[in-house]
């Protein structure tokens, strides 16, 4: 990419798309092309033709999906398959028609098998049933990166899919019903300490082991990738390292300054037993990690404090 590039990044007030907004910046590109919900609907199969045939961008960073954690997934998994279906069917099928010159497509690491072989390698997606909780949002984002596989395969194009492990950071959703572990774990024990309560509740058992991923290493990857990767293969993203719910509860617990006990709800699911990326691919293309999982809770933590 060339500094005057033209750059479209869908999803630019997310937690993810935000990060891409910050890196490219910081990087000197300065023609970025952000639209926000109300300026265009990704939904809108007409809406997004006319946006890409006006505005006709080089690069395209696929950063716009519905997301949630396991309550959200259970809840809603028809808005999940419909919402991200459509928003990658429309602005993947007009990056070809308007001869976009590469895409980053973001899957995620919850679509794997929900038994894989840990670490889970790349080759491993589709080669067992997916996590029920989950399952929705899952088949539509297997749908994307077979999308971009076969629109290269058929038209040439170069459009590469990437597998974020867990994510948090900055601009991150921490509302208690629809978000992620970290989030959610976040606001509850900070609101636990400013309303002095004697205990937190934290869903299942605390076994579960989870990799997690600070969003600004997350952007670093997704340049480093679209600049270096060429091949139709996806190509996990992630710190190579874990820890247990129990452990990353502990650290939060620590971080926020909360003194009241752990109460486990054990009637509530675990989701998947374990899900760690191995990440040898990335590490050879000649990218590693570098925010550590304490101090970006730190900063995560300074960060919602400041904002929410």
């Amino acid at each position: 990419m060339n500094k005057d590039s033209k750059i479209y990044i869908a999803g630019h007030r997310g937690l993810v798309g935000s990060a891409l907004v910050r890196n490219l910046q910081n990087r000197g590109f300065n023609n970025l092309v952000l639209k926000s919900r109300q300026e265009l609907d990704l939904l809108d199969q007409i809406a997004v033709r006319d946006f890409f045939v006006k505005e006709n961008p080089d690069y395209v960073f696929l950063a716009a999906a519905k997301v949630g954690g396991i309550a959200a997934n259970s809840t809603y998994p028809a808005n999940f398959i419909y919402e991200n279906l459509q928003i990658q069917n429309n602005i993947i099928h007009n990056s070809h028609l308007n001869n976009v010159k590469k895409l980053l497509f973001l899957g995620s690491s919850c679509i794997y098998p929900k038994f894989a072989q840990q670490p889970i390698r790349e080759e491993y997606l589709m080669t067992g049933e997916l996590e029920p909780t989950n399952d929705a949002y899952a088949t539509a984002k297997i749908a994307g990166i077979k999308m971009c596989q076969s629109y290269n395969r058929q038209h040439g194009t170069k459009f590469i899919s990437v597998m974020p492990t867990n994510l948090y950071g900055p601009n991150d959703n921490f509302d208690l019903e629809n978000s992620h572990v970290m989030p959610a774990l976040i606001r509850k024990f900070h609101e636990a300490k400013i309303n002095n309560k004697d205990s937190v509740e934290v869903w299942g058992t605390g076994l579960p082991k989870r990799e997690f991923l600070h969003v600004d290493d997350l952007a670093d990857a997704c340049i480093h990738l679209m600049e270096n990767h060429e091949d139709s293969d996806i190509v996990n993203i992630g710190t190579g390292e874990d820890v247990s719910i129990k452990e990353l509860v502990e650290i939060i617990k620590k971080i926020v300054g909360f003194e009241g006990n752990i109460e486990w709800n054990t009637s509530k699911p675990d989701g998947t037993p374990r899900k760690l990326l191995n990440v040898e691919k990335l590490h050879n293309s000649g990218w590693k990690h570098k925010i550590d999982l304490e101090k970006g809770i730190r900063d995560t933590y300074r960060w919602y404090v400041d904002n929410i």
